[in-house]
């Protein structure tokens, strides 16, 4: 299926809601200067430790009148990247203004951002910094509920490397060594062994998805009480073959950078002509909105040297078996999962993220899977979620987890 093309006017309109705003992409914000620069060699330490920390600041909007409520910490911390190798990460941790009314310590929310970009001025820390951060609402919305949260950056975003974007094993990892390090900063004051989540809409679907997935090997530790995961790019394949020629073909173009920068192996530039290799580098520099705005309805045959489009290569070895690698569904989440998704998406297909909850369902999970009908990937964003909100508030009420597995 192919969806429609829209004007240009339409797609900037839609990118500016869910992307941060060109002008405040910039990524200005009191970080000291070194702070994204690792130590080098990394010191000893377990995944999760906190390499630094820094008070900062976290605005609702880039006049930077709104402040989150929430005190703010910035961090580094260990993680592992996709070939098991030690890696420093950033991102921010949030302790609530607001008590905690429920039973127990208060809970840990690990929560995973939709597409920044690759640039490191699109770094979600740096955006929350300058009041840009277009996820910001709905984490507003979680500190209002009483729970920390801690919202990694990924590799690569802020830090030396290029994002590794959509790769399976690196986004779980940032992910669950973030509410690690969250759990073992003194400043935030949460509790080391108390309730655990993840979530995240889009790229953070995915990253989330793969945490769930990945949690019980990875980091048997956490208390984790469940997963969610909206509109998730679970088969790249299925989602590069959608978005080749759209208006957000950019997307494809950072997992093409991703892949190159995680398994340099794969020879990506190899593939690409002169104009190719251009954009390979601009995708490299850019946040979401100027990537959309530039490279809306490119058609990768035209940036390859033989004129296939580069979804041709992925049934193809090497890449074949590293796009395999990238599969969310094919192992079953440690807690319950929520997954939510409308069949009306522009940017992630339905049928992909549908399959990747009855894969779960096959393997024994616990599911609950929303069908939304609300056109858009970006429409359907703030009612996934509302319906996350209220499934997560069952979940740290100890409520029976929902599941609607051989319904969908």
């Amino acid at each position: 299926m192919r969806f429609a093309r829209r004007g240009t006017a339409a797609v900037l309109a839609a990118a500016a809601i869910f992307s941060a705003s060109s002008a405040s992409a910039s990524g200005r914000t009191a970080a000291s200067p070194d702070f994204y620069t690792p130590p080098a060699p990394l010191p000893p330490s377990e995944n999760g430790d906190v390499i630094r920390n820094e008070p900062a600041d976290f605005f609702l909007d880039p006049a930077k009148l709104t402040r989150a409520p929430a005190d703010v910490q910035r961090i580094m911390y260990r993680s592992t990247d996709a070939n098991d190798r030690p890696v420093a990460v950033t991102g921010t941790v949030l302790t609530p203004h607001v008590p905690w009314k429920g039973e127990g310590p208060r809970p840990v929310i690990g929560f995973a951002t939709g597409t920044q970009g690759l640039g490191d001025q699109c770094a979600p820390s740096r955006q929350m910094a300058a009041g840009s951060e277009y996820e910001g609402m709905f984490i507003s919305g979680l500190l209002l509920r009483g729970y920390g949260v801690v919202v990694t950056d990924y590799e690569g975003l802020g830090t030396p490397g290029l994002h590794t974007y959509a790769v399976r094993a690196a986004q779980g990892h940032a992910v669950l060594d973030a509410v690690r390090a969250a759990q073992r900063l003194p400043e935030a004051d949460l509790a080391d062994d108390g309730p655990v989540a993840v979530g995240g809409y889009s790229q953070g679907g995915g990253a989330s998805a793969a945490a769930a997935e990945m949690q019980p090997e990875y980091a048997p530790e956490l208390d984790l009480r469940g997963a969610y995961s909206g509109a998730p790019p679970a088969e790249l394949g299925a989602v590069g073959e959608f978005l080749d020629g759209s208006h957000a073909v950019a997307f494809l173009g950072y997992a093409a950078v991703a892949m190159n920068e995680a398994y340099p192996e794969l020879g990506v530039p190899d593939l690409l002509n002169d104009e190719g290799k251009r954009k390979l580098a601009e995708f490299s520099e850019e946040c979401t909105v100027e990537s959309i705005a530039k490279h809306a309805f490119t058609r990768t045959e035209t940036l390859t040297k033989d004129g296939r489009p580069i979804t041709a290569y992925l049934s193809e070895e090497p890449f074949a078996s590293k796009i395999a690698e990238q599969r969310i569904g094919l192992t079953p989440p440690g807690a319950p999962v929520f997954v939510s998704h409308t069949t009306l998406d522009d940017i992630v297909p339905f049928e992909q993220g549908r399959q990747m909850a009855r894969d779960w369902c096959d393997r024994g999970a616990t599911v609950q899977f929303d069908t939304l009908v609300i056109p858009t990937h970006v429409g359907a964003a703030p009612e996934a979620a509302a319906r996350a909100f209220g499934w997560l508030e069952g979940r740290f009420a100890g409520d029976p987890a929902p599941d609607n597995c051989g319904s969908f």
